[in-house]
């Protein structure tokens, strides 16, 4: 009897015991599990670190959310003041690409971006780059996109640089070269588009004064006048001879609008306008209530002109609108 006892005790105690490490070792194997889940997700995009909301509108043209973007100026922010914080230089070294303008666009971060990341402009022969004079200086004019084949070439580069990162990738490669073709199209569509509206225009209104220089490319591209009191920095000191100059340029002939931009104060038109009436002629502020000119930035996600070809055709509206 006793014997038969000693049997059941000792049956209990391994049974109990071997319910004791199983159970110790489920919450381990479950965090395993979702560790390992977590990480195969992480791991599913790679991660796209922008400067700009142009590049990071290309880079959406081309393989839509199938990578994390990372953008480091805002949209609505001035890229030629921006100084960059510590999470950005983040964003740069955890990057898998790293995409930025040049020709010094992104004054204030250079040197992070030249080492680590990839110049959409960097094919651009010299002959395609406008030069300004600021400050008694020379300098490259970073706003390509105002000249729609030199946004293409950068838009093609871009393409190229996702191809490589997706090199074993087929599938993404078809992605990439498809909405690329797409997307050319649509850009040609849209030079067609700015070459009517401004054929609305007669030859003494084609002129178009803005805050800054950003618009060179606009005018080179489609033969219109363009004038800024401050240079193709938003950097540059404004003179009062230089507001007085493009004041006077204005009531000579007789322009109708000045437009504010959505990176700049306002304010700066305003004062213009106010001279160029002591001058005996009035203009009109064109600026306020989503009227402002797009020339740095994007807009918003959400708002109007948050994306390349509704940025350029707001801006064009707007001008042909009010000086016609």
């Amino acid at each position: 009897m006793l014997k038969k006892i000693m049997i059941t005790i000792l049956t209990l105690l391994s049974i109990t015991s071997c319910s004791s490490n199983n159970n110790d070792n489920k919450p381990q194997e479950e965090a395993n599990t979702n560790k390992t889940s977590v990480s195969e997700s992480t791991d599913q995009k790679k991660t796209i670190t922008v400067t700009t909301t142009f590049l990071a509108d290309m880079v959406n043209e081309l393989i839509g959310d199938k990578a994390n973007v990372e953008l480091i100026i805002p949209a609505g922010g001035d890229p030629h003041i921006y100084e960059a914080k510590p999470e950005d230089y983040t964003k740069i070294t955890d990057a898998d690409l790293v995409l930025y303008h040049g020709l010094h666009f992104e004054g204030k971060m250079m040197d992070a971006l030249e080492n680590s990341g990839y110049a959409v402009t960097s094919t651009f022969s010299k002959d395609k780059i406008g030069e300004m004079d600021q400050d008694g200086k020379t300098i490259e004019d970073p706003h390509f996109w105002f000249d729609i084949d030199l946004y293409k070439e950068a838009f093609k580069n871009t393409a190229d640089k996702l191809k490589e990162l997706y090199a074993d990738d087929d599938e993404m490669i078809k992605v990439i070269d498809k909405n690329y073709d797409r997307y050319a199209k649509e850009l040609d569509d849209l030079d067609q588009y700015i070459k009517d509206k401004l054929d609305q225009l007669p030859d003494e209104q084609k002129y178009l004064i803005t805050p800054h220089d950003a618009f060179n490319y606009f005018s080179r591209r489609y033969d219109i006048k363009v004038m800024a009191p401050q240079g193709v920095t938003t950097e540059s000191e404004v003179s009062n001879k230089d507001l007085e100059d493009t004041a006077q340029f204005i009531a000579d002939h007789k322009i109708k609008a000045v437009f504010s931009e959505s990176t700049t104060n306002p304010e700066r038109m305003e004062k213009l306008a106010d001279i160029v009436k002591s001058k005996g002629f009035e203009t009109k502020v064109v600026g306020g209530d989503g009227e402002e000119l797009f020339s740095d930035s994007l807009a918003e996600k959400g708002k109007d002109g948050d994306n390349y070809i509704d940025m350029y055709k707001h801006n064009i509206d707007l001008i042909v609108d009010n000086l016609k």
